[in-house]
């Protein structure tokens, strides 16, 4: 039997509230569980001490006898000091997608025909009335 240490939500429709608890990976997030272990409430500002409760010596019970926490309860427990997590990093999650670059590029090269073009006629002008002056 696997066990999990994850979030079971409640609370009403977007007031989100969410239970720590440990469940057999085969039950429903919201169904059966065999303990409660503490509580999240995400509508709190995140440097309230009542954001997140953890009941420390039974998820330490529970982590003896093979239970794996999720990511977002491994989260809670590395600020509790209970487990170390390696920080994880997604460099490229912030760039744009493909399609947006290549609007980018476009932008980008029509801005620098129009930069070259504007530069072309401004030479062009400077250019003719001296041409006229040596005519005359």
């Amino acid at each position: 039997m696997g066990l999990k240490i994850r979030l079971a939500r409640g609370g009403s429709k977007k007031r989100p509230y969410y239970h720590v608890v440990v469940a057999d990976v085969r039950s429903p997030r919201d169904g059966r569980f065999i303990e409660r272990l503490g509580y999240w409430n995400p509508m709190l500002a995140k440097d309230d001490a009542a954001r997140v409760d953890l009941n420390q010596e039974r998820i330490q019970h529970w982590l003896d006898h093979g239970a794996l926490p999720t990511d977002r309860v491994a989260r809670f427990m590395a600020e509790a000091g209970m487990m170390t997590r390696d920080a994880r990093s997604n460099p490229n999650k912030g760039e744009p997608g493909k399609k947006a670059q290549e609007r980018a590029a476009e932008k980008k090269q029509k801005e620098e025909d129009a930069a070259a073009a504007a530069a072309e006629a401004a030479a062009a002008p400077a250019e003719a009335p001296a041409e006229e002056a040596a005519a005359e």
